[in-house]
């Protein structure tokens, strides 16, 4: 079979390998598609520190199981979990899935979905991480079930909710989504804010939100639209240390700040006025990945047809022509890319 390998930084390889065979306690599933996302293109350019080459890649995961085990026989659609909880730590006991210490990720501790037949783990069958995709619901669809159950954690912890007014910065997938799910949990208005014009405007033709904002800084624009109150959530869906400084100037007292995209791992220190958080009853939380109980969450919000994705699917792409998918990615010209081995 065919698989897209990482080797190096600046190193993935479409090669062959021979078809995996499922253990005990595990699956085998035909890879139907395995969407892309800007965490591929940060491996590709810098590597991992989780990753030990060579490894294949792809952690947007559906397909069609070939051997089954436990509840699942061969022909089940499927979706698959990326970040693996150990489901025994303290914190995993505790409902606190996404931050298990002992986390483990498909594509990058094990063979991912960039390849057409994949093994998925026991220990995902086991913390329950593979769903079984609602009828009419595409494998395209349900793999961006993974980001929307990112997506869907983080505006839990930032409590997004009826008559909020909403500011995204960052309009690429993630954002989209972030738009398209705050519309779901009864937002007010939801802004959209991008330094790229262009992919603001791809994004926004499609998502349709409130205002599209394209400038270095819309802070001001944003008070503008808000009548001078700020807005009660800021979700900064872009590795943007400047973006989460500029959260703190247009969010409304007691508002919500979701720090939603990680910073690179050199530059990870900003500047932050410690005083408007007090005196304004400021809430800042992190937002890191999902729990597998998310990921069902988010393949039922898009069966309902409460945050359609198949629109978001801009590019649609064979195995063999992954790295131009992540270098469209790279170069913020789709809204989402999906690979189909």
């Amino acid at each position: 079979m065919k698989v897209a390998r990482f080797h190096a930084p600046g190193d993935i390889r479409v090669e062959d390998a021979p078809e995996p065979v499922a253990g005990p306690g595990e699956l085998l599933i035909r890879v139907r598609n395995c969407s892309t996302c800007g965490t591929d293109a940060k491996i590709l350019k810098f590597g991992h520190h989780h990753i030990r080459p060579p490894r294949v890649m792809g952690h947007e995961i559906a397909g069609e199981v070939v051997t089954g085990t436990g509840a699942f026989e061969p022909g089940d659609r499927v979706q698959v979990i990326a970040a693996i909880p150990c489901g025994e730590c303290g914190e995993c006991r505790r409902g606190r899935m996404t931050v298990c210490p002992n986390q483990e990720s498909m594509g990058y501790h094990y063979d991912g979905g960039f390849a057409e037949y994949m093994v998925v783990p026991a220990k995902v069958l086991a913390v329950d991480g593979v769903n079984r995709i609602p009828a009419g619901v595409g494998f395209a669809e349900a793999s961006v079930a993974e980001p929307l159950a990112c997506v869907l954690n983080g505006q839990e912890l930032a409590r997004v909710g009826p008559g909020d007014d909403v500011v995204v910065i960052g309009s690429g997938p993630i954002g989209c989504l972030h738009v398209r799910l705050a519309r779901a949990r009864g937002a007010r208005r939801v802004i959209l804010a991008d330094l790229n014009p262009d992919r603001l405007e791809m994004a926004a033709v499609l998502v349709n939100p409130d205002a599209a904002l394209h400038g270095d800084d819309v802070t001001e624009a944003v008070l503008k639209l808000t009548e001078g109150r700020g807005a009660d959530v800021v979700i900064t869906a872009a590795a943007s240390g400047v973006a989460q400084e500029q959260a703190l100037g247009m969010v409304a007292r007691q508002g919500r700040i979701s720090f939603f995209g990680g910073l690179p791992k050199d530059n990870p220190i900003i500047r932050l006025d410690s005083n408007l958080v007090h005196y304004r009853e400021l809430t800042i939380v992190g937002a890191n990945g999902s729990s597998p109980a998310h990921n069902k969450q988010a393949l039922e919000l898009i069966a309902t047809g409460a945050v359609p994705v198949a629109d978001l699917i801009t590019h649609r792409l064979p195995l063999t022509d992954v790295l131009e998918g992540i270098d469209i990615v790279m170069r913020g010209e789709a809204i989402k890319v999906t690979v189909e081995p």
